[in-house]
């Protein structure tokens, strides 16, 4: 018999009440920080980062030497897993042949790090780091306790823009026509 997951395992959009905006996620977590420390059901709250950015923050240069390096260092990681694995099942072994799998796992290694670097042509001789960032971070509360959420965050004067609740909206007039009938 094969089981669904669970309505909590799929990934939905929250729902609710936005009650406060931020431009940095850390002002926001301090916000809902500040929640839970007033004893606020933060289960109610979520933090929605929208405007989203991928931004990829360049960390160095690739050079043939750097390539080897890194190469050697993940090889010799493999070659010191494999000797792990091999001295499980024969302990008996001793420390030679563990050195000679970390020595032989950096050479390939670096034998093959420095082919598939030097396949690329120089089309990417930089290293890089990414990550998505939003350009603004809401904060949503469920409807029922978005007051006292809004009352807690205006009153520790939390920065960012605490939303006000929505006034409802006035009785449109009657259209200007001479005839009142």
């Amino acid at each position: 018999m094969m089981r669904r997951p669970s309505a909590a395992a799929l990934p939905t959009m929250p729902t609710g009440v936005e009650i406060a905006s931020f431009t940095t996620y850390l002002e926001a977590q301090k916000a809902v920080d500040h929640l839970a420390d007033e004893a606020f059901p933060v289960r109610h709250v979520s933090i929605v980062g929208t405007d989203l950015h991928l931004v990829e923050r360049i960390t160095g240069r690739l050079t043939y030497a750097r390539v080897a390096g890194a190469g050697a260092m993940s090889g010799a990681w493999f070659g010191l897993m494999l000797a792990l694995v091999l001295w499980l099942v024969n302990p008996r072994g001793g420390g030679v042949p563990m050195l000679a799998a970390v020595l032989i796992g950096a050479a390939f290694g670096i034998l093959f790090a420095v082919v598939s670097y030097s396949l690329t042509g120089g089309k990417r001789d930089f290293t890089s780091a990414s990550q998505v960032v939003a350009g603004r971070y809401a904060i949503l509360c469920a409807p029922e306790h978005a007051g006292e959420a809004r009352q807690l965050l205006a009153a520790a004067g939390r920065g960012g823009q605490v939303r006000s609740a929505p006034q409802p909206s006035a009785p449109a007039a009657p259209p200007a026509s001479g005839n009142p009938y």
